[in-house]
């Protein structure tokens, strides 16, 4: 298919979906995007998405629409990227803007390729692995901050040409890899993210500050162990994250050098993002819910499902619940509970 025959819907534009939309666009595809508000939605057709970062500087106007009820053609790909947390109800209404041979990509943190397949079909949706960041310095100003890629992929098939069409089309905005196996690396990412921004979120720590903490870094591996315990259950096959770290080779070994080894790798990548916030901390400090259920949770669940103990996860979710809803406070302290007691 060419330009000009593709369309697509961005929902919501927030920093990735808006830089992901504006890129497409000034590469010549038809995108519309769902910006939530009027007065956003405005901006974005009349004055436009300011980008700058790693991507370049320029603006791009774009039809935009306050609700996905204002949309009124058909789309062949709906890239859905609202957190986690707001992506049930958008995909309700979206459902029937798909085009006949069109698809939905969930772009969330977390996964949520389950949850969506139940509203669209799962033949219906395409998992993304988004490896690149973004910021929103205020609404219609958008930063790319750091290049990386996409990874792409059905939950339930092979790639085929339908998928190519797409991974062409998002290599306007990065590098796109097209794969057999996207729950694998789709459940890589969960686990980091499960470690880093679950922590984060319950001591209010910087990365760099948090994972100095020998203890932490004790349940940061525990949560890695518990959730690799959780994919063998699930006959997942887990890919090496970002291409380099791989979690099975990471739990490998108990001689005090392979302790130390994985102390030191926490260490460096605590040194590396020292000045790293995590997403769930702010999000909890504009006083809205984290995706815990779709990263901590989603280990959780399945160990559940599978028979697999998880209870450093399991307290993880309970403890940020309890946060949320402000039945306890972020602070350190939090890592005094009896559960953790066994990584004094």
């Amino acid at each position: 298919m060419k330009k000009g025959e593709l369309s697509f819907l961005v929902i919501v534009a927030g920093a990735v979906g808006g830089i992901t939309a504006a890129l497409l666009k000034k590469s010549g595809y038809d995108v519309e995007i769902v910006a939530r508000h009027e007065d956003y939605a405005s901006l974005i057709m009349n004055t436009g998405i300011e980008i700058s970062g790693v991507c370049g500087n320029f603006k791009a106007k774009i039809p935009a629409y306050a609700s996905v009820s204002q949309v009124k053609d058909k789309k062949n790909f709906i890239l859905h990227a609202t957190k986690a947390t707001d992506m049930l109800v958008p995909a309700i209404e979206a459902k029937e803007l798909l085009a006949e041979d069109g698809y939905m990509v969930s772009m969330q943190n977390g996964i949520c390729e389950d949850a969506l397949g139940e509203i669209i079909g799962r033949d219906r949706i395409i998992g993304c692995v988004t490896g690149w960041g973004a910021t929103m310095e205020k609404p219609g100003k958008l930063i790319m901050t750091s290049t990386g890629d996409f990874i792409l992929g059905y939950p339930g098939k092979d790639p085929d040409k339908k998928l190519q069409i797409l991974a062409d089309a998002l290599s306007s905005v990065v590098p796109v890899k097209t794969t057999g196996n996207i729950m694998g690396h789709l459940y890589s990412k969960l686990i980091i993210n499960s470690c880093i921004t679950s922590l984060g979120a319950i001591c209010g720590l910087y990365l760099g500050d948090m994972l100095s903490r020998r203890k932490i870094r004790r349940i940061f591996i525990e949560i890695i162990r518990e959730a690799v315990a959780v994919a063998d259950g699930m006959n997942l096959k887990l890919e090496v994250f970002g291409g380099r770290l791989d979690f099975r080779r990471f739990l490998k070994g108990n001689s005090i050098f392979d302790h130390l080894r994985r102390h030191l790798l926490i260490l460096i990548i605590g040194f590396k993002y020292r000045r790293l916030k995590s997403s769930s901390l702010q999000s909890l400090e504009r006083g809205r819910p984290t995706e815990i259920d779709y990263l901590n949770g989603y280990i959780v669940s399945n160990g559940e499902k599978t028979g697999v103990p998880t209870p450093i996860n399991r307290m993880i979710v309970s403890m940020i619940h309890e946060i949320e809803s402000k039945k306890r406070t972020i602070t350190l302290k939090n890592f005094d509970d009896p559960v953790f007691d066994r990584f004094n």
